[in-house]
């Protein structure tokens, strides 16, 4: 039996044989910065003295980052790299870089420096403790405009109200994770993902470790408004069923509503107190209304069909093109991708 710690988890048991953390990077154009973030990885993981490794998802980039990042993995036989053959998406690189992960917890971290690597120590401190996902709270969002921040914390809250599944505000995918979430994982292929949500959706133990977010260290962001719509959508749409309960809802309202005008508009008109004239404009904008409301309803129940219909096709999650430094690929991550 393990000794246990204060918190009444055993402390858990690190085969330092193998190796001890994989640390998960997607790249989307940031040949700003992938040379500063492997000297900051490198530096606070050959601090802790442990076996690791560098896993560099290339998700389709434009610029040089594909070249930069194989010419890392050229002088260090510690950085891997999957290169993507298109762009597959910031959740896909994700799941990708955690498919071929063999470390014994894996961490996932944004290349543009915001999440600081020197937490990674404290995150794996409370993986050795016996927490199976650590992941990193914001205290503070350095450089970020009130709109972010306000659209932010609108989002995570919102969502939590929306969905049964109770996901941790102010947080984002950096993230450590023990290697039994990361199996876990590998068993849901849904392909509209949402990562830090499945993560909250398998149920395991889970502790924060906070931390100021800074600036990026150089280039722009990769989740503009639109992109930060579509995952909130995506977030909304696979963890809950109330956008169409709330179709149900208001279509009964409105029914019972325009039921009520139709009486009223009928005494006014008889009564004279409403024109004919009055009585058609009123009942033409009205009926607009209704349409605009019945598309956008339409809408909804649309995208949860096309859902089912993406996940029906049984195409890969993402295509690879190359991997450099992987000379024992994981045949069964290949099987699942």
């Amino acid at each position: 039996m393990n000794d246990k710690n204060e918190i009444g988890f055993e402390k858990r048991v690190i085969d330092t044989r193998t190796t001890v953390c994989s640390v998960v990077v997607p790249l989307y154009n940031e040949q700003d910065v992938i040379g500063e973030t492997y000297k900051r990885l490198t530096a606070v993981m050959e601090g802790l003295g442990i076996p690791y490794e560098i896993i560099f998802v290339n998700d389709g980039s434009r610029d040089d980052t594909e070249q930069l990042a194989r010419a890392i993995c050229a002088a260090d036989g510690r950085v891997k790299l999957i290169d993507f053959a298109r762009n597959f998406g910031h959740q896909t690189a994700i799941t990708a870089g955690m498919d071929a992960a063999c470390g014994q917890s894996v961490v996932v971290i944004d290349a543009d420096l915001q999440d600081p690597p020197e937490v990674i120590p404290e995150m794996l401190e409370k993986w050795y403790q016996g927490y199976d996902v650590i992941y990193g709270k914001r205290i503070s969002r350095e450089g970020e405009t009130f709109f972010k921040k306000f659209t932010a914390k609108v989002f995570y809250r919102g969502l939590n109200k929306m969905t049964d599944v109770d996901m941790p505000v102010d947080t984002g995918d950096f993230r450590l994770i023990d290697r039994k979430v990361r199996n876990a994982l590998l068993e849901v292929r849904e392909h509209n993902r949402y990562v830090r949500g499945i993560v909250s959706w398998l149920g395991f133990r889970t502790c924060p470790v906070e931390f100021e977010r800074k600036k990026r260290f150089a280039g722009t962001t990769k989740y503009p408004l639109k992109k930060m719509l579509r995952l909130a959508k995506d977030a909304l749409l696979s963890f809950s069923f109330k956008p169409l309960r709330l179709v149900t809802g208001t279509g009964v309202f409105l029914s019972c509503a325009s039921l009520i005008y139709l009486i009223v508009a009928l005494i006014l008109g008889i009564a004279g107190i409403l024109g004919m004239t009055g009585i058609i404009f009123t009942a033409l904008c009205t009926g607009l209304f209704f349409v605009g409301l019945l598309m956008i309803f339409m809408g909804i129940q649309n995208e949860y069909l096309a859902r089912m219909f993406d996940e029906t096709r049984g195409r890969p999650l993402y295509v690879i093109r190359d991997r450099v430094n992987f000379d024992d690929y994981d045949t069964e991550a290949r099987k699942r991708q």
